[in-house]
């Protein structure tokens, strides 16, 4: 019944539902929605950094050695049985920008260590994925450490779960830790140019003069009559 002088009208219990569901949804029709957006959440592996000691353990266990360093590098020394992928090819590229920058490093970086121009291996991680499953077992390598842990962040994110490094290389390993083939020792396989060079160099020279020393000390009589040789200005 409604009354037209007071402008008042009653609602019977199923009218009044009826207008709170026409109310609901007009106002959710005209409230602004949010996107809805799907949350992907990743578990990411971390990456096992351990010594140049407890790296044996590893492949005891089953692990299989990636060596990620360039070729001039792997085969001056390298470990017996392990899988060579390079982070970095040699950089062979003609344009000029390239043979400026391949001519400064080899007047600079190439002639006292000994290192090759490179540049980054865009196959590398296909290369991995090619020879190993993601759950494989890999423990990366290199001579310094540096390479080997970029490598690791490129196959972490990549989808491999077991992951490990030499934190210092392969430079910090004891003679005789891994069977190596190879021209010299594992730990020496990064010198190379003039470094090596004066290396001997001071060798040779700090023998003789401990030699000297040794001899002017045990017979300083003899010492003094070859000195005397010597003209003085």
């Amino acid at each position: 019944m409604a009354s037209l002088n007071n402008c008042y009208c009653l609602l019977s219990p199923s009218d009044f539902r009826v207008s709170c569901l026409a109310f609901q949804s007009s106002t959710q029709s005209t409230l602004p929605r949010r996107p809805f957006r799907r949350r992907s959440f990743r578990i990411r592996a971390e990456v096992d950094y351990v010594n140049a000691d407890e790296a044996p353990k590893l492949v005891a266990e089953g692990y299989a050695i990636v060596d990620v360093r360039d070729k001039t590098q792997y085969e001056r020394a390298h470990i017996k049985s392990c899988y060579h992928v390079p982070l970095f090819i040699e950089n062979q590229d003609n344009d000029p920008g390239t043979i400026i920058k391949r001519q400064m490093h080899n007047n600079f970086a190439g002639l006292f260590y000994g290192l090759p121009f490179t540049k980054p291996n865009p196959d590398f991680v296909q290369s991995v994925r090619s020879q190993f499953s993601p759950d494989s077992k890999i423990l990366l390598v290199c001579q310094e450490g540096l390479r080997s842990t970029a490598a690791a962040r490129k196959l972490e994110e990549s989808g491999f779960q077991n992951i490990a490094c030499i934190t210092s290389g392969l430079q910090s390993v004891k003679p005789g830790t891994f069977d190596a083939i190879g021209s010299t020792e594992l730990q020496n396989a990064g010198k190379a140019g003039l470094v090596t060079i004066q290396g001997k160099i001071s060798v040779v020279l700090g023998t003789v003069l401990v030699c000297a020393l040794l001899f002017i000390t045990v017979f300083p009589d003899q010492a003094e009559q070859l000195l005397q040789l010597f003209p003085t200005s």
